[in-house]
């Protein structure tokens, strides 16, 4: 059974902090990850076939962002959802982006990437990234039937970034981690490294 973010074990898990700061990706302009997650990015570009790259498309998310996401993804699932509670919406959502108190990017601890040729043209993985599982039929899932070609380039971004020392998360074939609670919990890690972290005032200018 595959365990959601909004899982109250996930956040049951300590976070001590190790103090990593955010850094920029020279590949992957605008993107900001923690220090050890970066490292562990260049290990996986290097581990991926000859003439493939990742592309990253998102990393550190501010809070107010994290937050505009699950409102919309929220107000769409109302629709669809109508008598769910707060409970239910909650578990729901968490397929998609992560409730604030536990979620990943906002830790910079997170990336959502894909796989391109060196040239730049992106390969097919199945769906878009980011596509919702009510968009992509839950074809998101990382573990969905897809065509041959999607499964045979997720797994090898999978065989890459799970060498480095990333975990997915199995409702987002896009979104792998480094360091935050749900990492720690898969992992068997006694704590959590990465907590919540504000962008650096050189980041803002």
């Amino acid at each position: 059974m595959t365990i959601l973010l909004a899982d109250p074990v996930v956040r049951a898990v300590r976070v001590l902090d190790n103090g990593d700061p955010l850094v920029p990706l020279d590949y992957a302009p605008g993107v900001l990850v923690r220090e050890g997650l970066a490292r562990r990015l260049d290990v996986a570009r290097a581990l991926l076939p000859s003439g493939v790259d990742l592309r990253v498309v998102e990393g550190h998310r501010t809070i107010d962002g994290q937050s505009a996401i699950i409102e919309r993804y929220k107000a769409e699932l109302r629709e669809l959802h109508p008598t769910a509670d707060g409970v239910e919406l909650d578990r729901l959502s968490s397929r998609f982006v992560a409730p604030l108190a536990v979620a990943p990017h906002v830790a910079g601890a997170a990336v959502d990437l894909t796989l391109v040729t060196r040239p730049g043209a992106e390969l097919w993985m199945g769906t878009e990234v980011a596509a919702t599982p009510e968009e992509s039929d839950g074809a998101c899932f990382f573990g969905a039937p897809v065509d041959d070609e999607a499964r045979h380039n997720r797994t090898v971004l999978a065989g890459a970034l799970a060498a480095a020392g990333l975990i997915n998360y199995p409702t987002e074939w896009w979104h792998w981690s480094y360091g935050d609670r749900y990492w720690a919990l898969l992992t068997g890690a006694d704590h959590a490294v990465y907590g919540p972290v504000e962008v650096p005032a050189w980041a803002r200018a």
